[in-house]
């Protein structure tokens, strides 16, 4: 719309000129008239002013040429067509138009091109200034830019400025306003040198455009052929004065900072480097990408001419993969062993950087007839280890600075900081992984003991199965032999984590290949003991008790291997006690002697005898005098609740081993609580 708006308004400018100059030449009466000439500048000024307020964006990267090539090639080279309308017009006057309207023409169009030139540097600099604005600067600029919008005002009212004091003081201020606004130039510092060489250039020309515009705006001010001349709008004046001074100023300051550009980009490049270090460890690099990077950081911060890391003993890094110059074999050996003597001769410099700027001093060294002169090592090194060493060498006498030692060091520090975290976060997830394998290993341990046993009406049973830690060692299963004939095994596997949960499935896969053959329980304890000593390791060992009932005979035989006594209610003598059987665990001892270790027994069972099988989880509770919950507290329990239900039973112990132990569980903790029953008459 402003666009539409600027366009609409020029023409009519241009038509109300010619008017104008028609009565001057001519003598003609129209409506033309010097006011509404004012009234459609000033509106052109207006319409193009914001258009580009809206147009020219405010500056968010760091890439600055570009909307300097924009200003010059959009704005300034309306300046460059003016030149040439102005080398062209005396001979276009002279042989071709020969019209005394001609000069206004050319000053109309003229006009345009600076309108919109001033529009677009106004906008632009606004963009430069504001870059990494503050609030006082961003309310700074708004005052500014209503003070130069107000300028407007003057011509609309049709007020000679001139023969008004205040209004020459105002126009004085904004002056001196739109010089304070030129020294906001924070954007050339972040110039990198080839950008800044850039950047002068394109001041220059937009300069020149400026010159230019200016010398044409007044040159035929004071020509009687021209009926209208702008070099009293004060918006004009103002904005060509800005522009010109804001140009000015850019251009000097970047010709001045232009011998510090390049220790600036090295700071800057330091900089970089240490954030890049610092973020290694989040992007996931390796340990090798941090060293090339401290390699490059210090071989560009230093200027070396020649480089190698060293890692131990062995050279990780050589400046000749990177395309520098390589110290030679000799050269490298007679370093490393310059410093070696220094830290043999005084062991504190061990971890302290080894400066010498004067190689050649050195008659070994200069023997070499080596290009290099100086040399710069710094040590990688933390408080807990020793990484190696890098080293520097320069073709220049004394060519290590205290800023650049001090830079190198900073990177060698930062290098070790980023390894050691980068060790710490590697066997951060080397944890989190052996915590996820374990998860995987407690779910399938938990999966292979029974849920459920099979129910019957011969016999009623509980079970309770807890581990210590997130895997355990315990482990119960049963096996239908036959319709009358079950097998019931309990075991603790030594050690605990995933090895444990290993030989749990491998001895429930025993158990349950051995137990198709209908073996007796000392039988199959004297073929498991086979099968484990060919796959158990000789530090593992199992205890287990395998219990085989027949309801029908009403009785059990069984087989201790090592495992906890077998704790037994007699309801007919009304007894408590622990079967005394001998039994030696499995994988303890590996060969035929074995099968002398091991017993088997047989007990008939009556209706309401009570049968609790156990792991030494149990009866090893301890409380906070460390003393043991024992066999003794164990059988006292089932003695009082004998008459109870399985389940009631096996709650009643695991209450009493929590209260006892404080709910700390030290160890895993099995128990099954077999009741037998009456047997049923239709069964």
């Amino acid at each position: 719309m402003t666009l539409f708006t600027g366009s609409v308004s020029w023409v009519l400018l241009l038509v109300n000129v010619l008017f104008l100059a028609r009565q001057v030449h001519e003598g003609e009466t129209n409506a033309a008239s010097p006011y509404i000439s004012n009234l459609l500048s000033v509106i052109f000024i207006a319409s193009v002013f914001l258009y580009q307020r809206h147009y020219v964006q405010i500056q968010r990267s760091v890439e600055f040429t570009t909307p300097l090539w924009t200003l010059f090639a959009k704005g300034g080279m309306g300046a460059y067509v003016c030149l040439l309308l102005y080398i062209g017009y005396p001979s276009l006057n002279l042989h071709w138009v020969n019209s005394p309207y001609l000069l206004d023409v050319f000053y109309q169009f003229l006009f345009g091109f600076l309108v919109y030139f001033l529009g677009k540097a106004f906008y632009t600099w606004r963009q430069l200034i504001l870059y990494q604005k503050t609030k006082e600067l961003q309310l700074q600029w708004k005052w500014f830019e209503i003070m130069v919008y107000l300028s407007l005002l003057v011509p609309v009212f049709n007020v000679e400025y001139m023969n008004h004091i205040f209004l020459i003081l105002d126009l004085g201020l904004l002056f001196a306003f739109s010089l304070y606004m030129c020294v906001h130039l924070r954007w050339v510092a972040f110039l990198s040198l080839d950008k800044k060489w850039s950047s002068i250039f394109l001041l220059l020309a937009i300069l020149l455009s400026v010159v230019l515009f200016g010398n044409f705006l007044f040159r035929y001010a004071d020509s009687p052929e021209l009926v209208v001349d702008y070099t009293d709008n004060p918006f004009i004046l103002v904005s060509l004065a800005f522009v010109f001074l804001y140009a000015l100023s850019s251009l000097l300051v970047a010709l001045f900072s232009l011998p510090t550009s390049k220790v600036f980009e090295r700071k800057n490049a330091d900089l970089l480097s240490f954030q890049r270090l610092s973020q290694y460890i989040q992007q996931g690099q390796s340990e090798d990408e941090v060293y090339t990077l401290l390699f490059e950081s210090a071989i560009k911060a230093s200027g070396a001419d020649a480089a190698w890391l060293e890692l131990g003993e062995e050279t990780h890094l050589n400046s000749f993969q990177h395309k520098n110059t390589a110290p030679d074999e000799q050269t490298q050996l007679l370093v490393k062993s310059m410093a070696n003597l220094l830290v043999e001769q005084n062991p504190t410099a061990k971890e302290a950087v080894y400066v010498n700027g004067n190689l050649h001093l050195i008659p070994d060294f200069k023997s070499l007839n080596s290009p290099f002169h100086s040399l710069l090592v710094v040590p990688l090194a933390s408080s807990k280890r020793k990484y190696g060493h890098l080293y520097l060498l320069q073709e220049v006498e004394q060519g290590f600075e205290p800023d650049t030692i001090s830079v190198v060091q900073s990177f060698a520090n930062q290098t070790v900081l980023t390894i050691e975290n980068l060790r710490l976060m590697q066997e951060s997830l080397q944890n989190e992984r052996y915590k996820e394998e374990l998860k995987i290993a407690s779910l399938v341990q938990e999966r292979l003991n029974p849920k459920n046993f099979p129910t019957d009406t011969w016999f009623d049973i509980s079970t309770y199965s807890q581990a210590a830690k997130e895997v355990g060692g315990d482990f119960y299963d049963y096996l239908q032999l036959s319709e009358s004939r079950i097998a019931i095994i309990i075991g603790d596997v030594s050690g605990k984590g995933i090895s444990a949960a290993f030989h749990m499935a491998q001895m429930k896969g025993i158990f349950h290949g051995l137990m198709q053959q209908d073996l007796l329980p000392d039988e199959f304890m004297i073929q498991a003991n086979s099968a484990l000593s060919r796959c158990l390791e000789r530090t593992s060992f199992i205890t287990s008790a395998l219990y085989i009932i027949d309801y029908k005979m009403q009785g059990v035989s069984f087989a201790r291997a090592g495992h906890c006594h077998t704790l037994y209610y007699n309801s007919m003598m009304e007894d408590t006690f622990y079967f005394q059987t001998e039994g030696l665990g499995l994988g303890i001892v590996r060969d035929a002697s074995y099968a002398k270790r091991i017993h088997r027994l047989h007990y008939d069972y009556n209706p309401g005898d009570v049968m609790v099988i156990y792991t030494d989880g149990i009866v090893e509770a301890r409380n906070a005098r460390q003393d043991e919950y024992g066999e003794e507290r164990l059988k006292y329990m089932l003695s009082q609740t004998y008459h109870l239900e399985a389940e009631d039973i096996k709650s009643a112990i695991i209450n009493d081993v929590s209260d006892f132990s404080s709910d700390i569980l030290h160890d895993d903790q099995t128990l099954l609580v077999i009741k037998f029953k009456q047997r049923q008459p239709n069964t």
